[in-house]
């Protein structure tokens, strides 16, 4: 992979589902390997200004006279493969003009996702509360997974859903699973826990209201206590 990273004042006209100009001024034009051509500004934070999506074309036309004579010194055509779109940069003054090559990207690798909750919780399961143990990860039922099944200090059944943000889907979903286990007498009684590192206020009046208690999970927290176990 590479990309392109010019500097440049210019001016820009999109032409398509709708229509869209960017007066005269200096900005960062970034030209991907893939064929994306994104137009930024110090300001949208991270959002362009407007850009291409791929499959598109990028070429150099020719400055007419009059062009010329109104300052533009380069004009760059951008056209969609499919839909036809167009994208015209009219670059007046150019400040920089880098490439470099990126080579492979390995992509995101994402950290705090739902199994890496449930591992930790799963390795700290007293989390949940003093005397609780851990029964097993990935609990099946016949209608699915249950992320954890542990035991309280008295001894009884504790079936936890786990989430990311916690909503009012995650408690349903823990309530169809209390209904089928509390029907198995080798594990009745269970409770529940909607155990998430953010619960919505709807989610948590819902779960209470259930009988299933609700724990925000600290990730931070959770991983501090892993490396401090593999650190002694």
């Amino acid at each position: 992979m590479w990309v392109r990273v010019v500097i440049a004042k210019c001016s820009v006209d999109y032409a398509g589902r709708l229509n869209a100009h960017l007066p005269l001024a200096t900005r960062l034009l970034m030209l991907k390997g893939d064929g994306s051509v994104l137009i930024h500004s110090d300001g949208g934070s991270y959002k362009p200004l407007n850009w291409m999506s791929p499959p598109c074309t990028l070429s150099a036309i020719e400055v007419e006279p009059d062009q010329a004579e109104a300052g533009i010194t380069e004009i760059w055509k951008v056209t969609h493969a499919k839909t036809a779109d167009l994208l015209v940069i009219n670059i007046h003054e150019m400040f920089s003009d880098t490439s470099h090559d990126l080579g492979v990207d390995p992509g995101l690798i994402k950290d705090g996702v739902e199994a890496d909750l449930q591992k930790l919780l799963a390795e700290h399961i007293e989390t949940l509360g003093e005397g609780h143990t851990l029964v097993r990860r990935e609990y099946y039922t016949a209608i699915g997974p249950v992320d954890i099944l542990a035991r309280d200090a008295m001894g009884v059944h504790v079936a936890v859903e786990l989430k990311r943000r916690g909503d009012i889907d995650g408690v349903e979903q823990l309530t169809r699973y209390l209904e089928l286990m509390n029907r198995d007498p080798l594990l009745a009684p269970v409770t529940g826990v909607f155990a998430a590192q953010e619960i919505k206020p709807q989610a948590r009046t819902l779960a209470e209201d259930r009988g299933i208690r609700c724990v925000v999970l600290d990730y931070d927290a959770l991983r501090g206590l892993a490396n401090h176990n593999t650190l002694f």
